[in-house]
Parts: structure tokens; C-alpha cells; sequence
């Protein structure tokens, strides 16, 4: 049972799909960050990234822990933190446009001029 997990039903699920899907989107966000230019685009990589990490806690928690909820603790956590993180990029990505009237990551240099 190294590599399983345990529903509610008993019935037994695989860990790998979930793991495999977290690190598709781990990726694919790290991609996001270090290849876009612009700052929406780039938030949602970093969104991505956080939402894999939620994933990890739940998968681990479920295998390590079954009876237990701190991985769901600490997701809910990771899911707060990244609202506060996006309603303050927001903000300044707003305050960029409006400048700007592009969110290009060149122009935050621009701002410091």
C-alpha cells in the first residue's frame, strides 16, 4: 500500500496522477514566470505555482495522515496568503497601466526613474 491512498468509500486511489498533476502545474507555472514579459501573465504563473503547492499539502496530508487535517490547514493558508498576494499585485499592476497604458514588466524599471 507505499504508493496508495484511501478514500472515504475504502477503495484504494493513486497518489501518482495527483503528484503528477501538481508538478505539470509547478512547471508550467515556473515556465510562466521566467518567460513572460507581462505582469498578469506572470501573477497567474505564480497563481499556478501556489495551487500546485495546495495540492502537495492535500496528497501528503491524505497518505501521511488520514485520520488528521493539517495539510488542509495549511492549504487553506497557502489559498489566503496567495489572495492577499494577488489584491496588492493587483494594485500595483493597476497603478503600472495606469501610467503606462501596457502592463509590461519594463516599465516597473521606468517607474523607479
Amino acid at each position: 500500500m507505499g504508493e496508495l491512498l484511501i478514500n472515504t468509500t475504502g477503495s484504494h486511489v493513486p497518489m501518482l496522477p495527483y503528484l503528477l498533476v501538481s508538478l505539470i502545474m509547478f512547471f508550467a507555472g515556473i515556465y510562466g514566470f521566467f518567460t513572460r514579459k507581462n505582469l498578469i501573465l506572470m501573477l497567474i504563473s505564480v497563481e499556478l505555482i501556489l495551487n500546485a503547492v495546495d495540492i502537495n499539502f492535500a496528497v501528503f496530508n491524505r497518505y501521511l495522515f488520514p485520520e488528521q487535517m493539517e495539510g488542509l490547514f495549511y492549504a487553506l493558508f497557502v489559498i489566503a496568503i496567495a489572495a492577499c498576494e494577488t489584491a496588492v499585485a493587483i494594485a500595483i499592476i493597476i497603478n503600472v497601466y495606469r501610467k503606462f497604458g501596457n502592463t509590461e514588466v519594463d516599465n516597473i524599471q521606468k517607474m523607479k526613474e
